[in-house]
C-alpha cells in the first residue's frame, strides 16, 4: 500500500483524542497505533510528531473519510460507494481500535461502583460511550427539542434527526442481501465488537455490563440513539420474546433498586401497545425526569392483601394506577396482582374487551422508580383490540392525528415524551412558510406539507400568525396533538364515564378500597 500522510496524520490525532479521553493507557498507544494503521491500510506511522488533540472526534473521522474517498488506492478497498453506512461501518472499526476490552470496562465500572457508588460508576460508563462515538453525539445534536404544555403535565417532544435516511444506492443493495442470521437481533449481546453490515450497524466501540437481576443474567448497555439524558437499554442475556410476568416486575424492581439514580420500564407485551422490538427481553431507562412522574394523584385506595403499599389513580391520559411502598416484594406481588386482575378484565361500555376467539387484548406498561425511600410502580392499563371503525387500534393514535404520530405508543410516549419522525422538520417549516405568507392554498398533493393542510387552517382561524410566532405556535399546536394521541391511547378516558369504569375495576377485580 502505498503511504498517505494525511491520513497517518489523522491517526495521531485520534490517539491524542483517545489517551485525552482515556480511551486508552500509555502503554496501548503502540498496540492501538498498529490498530489503525491495519484498519486504514497504512504501511508505516506519520513520521512527525503530533500535538494537536481534537475536540469534536467526528471532525477527525470525516477528515479520514474525505481522504480517502479521494484515494484511488484505498476507496474501492475501504469505501467502494463512499455511502453513509459505509463511512460508519468504517469509522466504528476506527474507534473499535482505541476502545478498552469489554473486560477492562466491566473491570473499572465494578470498582467505581465498590468505592464510589452506583452513579459514579454510570457517569464513566455514559461518558465511554460519548467519548467513544458510540452515541454520535453530533447526529443527537440535530434531533429538535421542545416542551409543550398539557391538562396533565409539561409533555417533552423532539424531532427525531439522528437516523440518517438511505441513499438510493444502498436501498437497493440491501434488496440483493440475504437476512442477517447474527446477531439474531439488534438487541442480542453478540452486538458487542460486531463488525455491521450494510443492513446491521457495527459495534466494535459497543461496550455492555453484566448485571444480576432476579438472579438472572441480564446486561446494560446505553442506547446509541440516546433520546434522554442517559438512556439505557437493559437487555436479556438470552434471546427469548418479551413477556409481562411475576418476574418483570421483580426484575424492574432490583434494578432500580440496585441504580437508584435510574427510572426503569418494559413496553408492553402485545402488538400496538407494545414497542418496535417484541422478540427480545428488555426494558429501558434513564437519569431523566419523565413527564408522566410531574402529574397528579387523584383518589387513594387501599389493598387488604398489601398493607404496606399505597395506591393512587393518577391524572394521566394513559390509564395509570400508581403503587407505593418500600418493600420491593410486596410491590411485585401487588404489580403482578393488579397485571393479572387487568389480563382477564372486559369493560363492554368503555370498549374494553379482554378476549377475542382466544387471542388476549389487555396487557400492561409498568414504569418503577426511587421516590425518596420509596419505589413508586406506574402500572398504565393498555388494550390492543381493533375495531371496523379503528383498524389500527382502538386505544391507538386516531387517523385524525397521522398526519404528526401515527406510530405505536411505547414506553417512551407513555411517559408523554414523544419521538417525532424526521419528515417532520422539513413538513412544518414549509407549513410555517405558507402560514406566514398566507399562501396554504397553494399546497398541493404534490407538498410534503399537503397532509397538514387542513390542521393548518384551523390553527390560522384560531391564532394572528407572524413570522416571529409561526414556529412557537405550530410548536404548541404538535403538543396538543400529541395530548390528543395520550388520550386516545388510554382505556378509560379522562371524563366522568371513564372515571366510574376504572375506578369500578379498580375496586372489583383488583380489590382495592377506596379512601374517602
Amino acid at each position: 500500500m502505498l503511504h498517505n500522510k494525511k491520513i497517518a496524520l489523522c491517526c495521531e490525532k485520534l490517539i491524542n483524542y483517545g489517551l485525552d479521553k482515556k480511551l486508552f493507557g500509555e502503554y496501548d498507544t503502540v498496540y492501538v497505533r498498529n490498530s489503525l494503521l491495519s484498519t486504514l491500510l497504512l504501511d508505516k506511522p506519520h513520521d512527525e510528531a503530533v500535538s494537536e488533540i481534537p475536540q469534536a472526534i467526528h471532525t477527525v473521522l470525516d477528515e479520514i473519510m474525505d481522504e480517502i474517498a479521494n484515494d484511488e488506492e484505498r476507496y474501492p478497498l475501504l469505501l467502494p460507494n463512499n455511502t453513509l453506512t459505509e463511512r460508519d461501518l468504517l469509522d466504528t472499526a476506527i474507534m473499535g481500535c482505541m476502545t478498552q476490552w469489554p473486560g477492562q470496562v466491566i473491570g473499572k465500572f465494578n470498582a467505581l461502583k465498590n468505592t464510589d457508588g452506583i452513579k459514579a460508576a454510570t457517569d464513566y460508563f455514559y461518558k465511554l460511550a460519548l467519548d467513544s462515538n458510540y452515541i454520535r453525539t453530533d447526529r443527537i445534536a440535530r434531533n429538535k427539542l421542545w416542551q409543550a404544555p398539557s391538562p396533565y403535565a409539561e409533555l417533552t417532544i423532539t424531532i427525531n434527526l439522528t437516523k440518517p435516511e438511505k441513499d438510493p444506492k444502498e436501498i437497493a443493495m440491501l434488496k440483493l442481501l440475504p437476512p442477517n442470521e447474527y446477531p439474531k437481533c439488534a438487541l442480542c449481546m453478540q452486538n458487542e465488537g460486531y463488525k455491521g453490515t450494510l443492513s446491521s450497524p457495527a459495534r466494535q466501540n459497543h461496550r455492555i455490563i453484566p448485571l444480576c437481576l432476579n438472579d438472572e443474567k441480564w446486561f446494560m448497555q446505553y442506547s446509541p440513539y440516546v433520546y434522554y439524558n442517559e438512556h439505557c437499554i437493559v437487555l436479556r442475556g438470552e434471546h427469548v420474546p418479551m413477556k409481562i410476568e411475576h418476574d418483570t416486575f421483580a426484575r424492574l424492581l432490583d434494578f432500580v433498586g440496585q441504580f437508584p439514580h435510574y427510572f426503569a420500564g418494559s413496553n408492553a407485551d402485545l402488538p400496538i401497545v407494545g414497542g418496535s422490538i417484541l422478540t427480545h427481553d428488555h426494558f429501558q431507562g434513564g437519569n431523566a425526569h419523565m413527564p408522566m412522574f410531574a402529574c397528579k394523584q387523584l383518589e387513594e385506595f387501599t389493598s387488604d392483601k398489601f398493607t404496606g403499599i399505597k395506591i393512587f389513580r393518577m391524572h394521566w391520559p394513559l390509564s395509570t394506577v400508581k403503587l407505593v411502598g418500600k418493600d420491593p416484594k410486596e410491590l411485585t406481588e401487588a404489580a403482578y396482582a393488579l397485571h393479572m386482575a387487568w389480563m382477564e378484565y372486559s369493560d363492554e361500555d368503555n370498549d374494553i374487551i379482554a378476549y377475542t376467539d382466544g387471542t388476549r387484548h389487555n396487557t400492561i406498561t409498568p414504569i418503577i422508580r426511587k421516590e425518596g425511600d420509596d419505589f413508586a410502580v406506574y402500572c398504565v392499563l393498555r388494550n390492543n383490540r381493533t375495531s371496523e371503525q379503528y383498524p389500527d387500534g382502538i386505544f391507538h393514535p386516531h387517523t385524525e392525528w397521522h398526519h404528526i404520530k401515527r406510530e405505536n405508543i411505547g414506553l417512551i410516549e407513555v411517559m408523554g415524551y414523544f419521538i417525532l419522525p424526521g419528515r417532520l422538520d422539513n413538513e412544518l417549516k414549509i407549513l410555517a412558510d405558507a402560514m406566514v405568507n398566507n399562501t396554504l392554498d397553494s399546497l398541493d398533493e404534490s407538498s410534503p406539507a399537503y397532509k397538514h393542510l387542513d390542521w393548518a387552517k384551523e390553527i390560522m382561524a384560531q391564532n394572528v400568525i407572524t413570522s416571529e410566532n409561526v414556529m412557537d405556535t405550530i410548536r404548541r399546536e404538535v403538543g396538543v396533538v400529541c395530548t390528543h394521541v395520550l388520550e386516545d391511547a388510554g382505556v378509560y378516558k379522562m371524563d366522568e364515564h371513564g372515571k366510574d369504569g376504572f375506578i369500578k375495576f379498580l375496586t372489583t377485580s383488583a380489590g382495592y378500597c377506596l379512601v374517602d
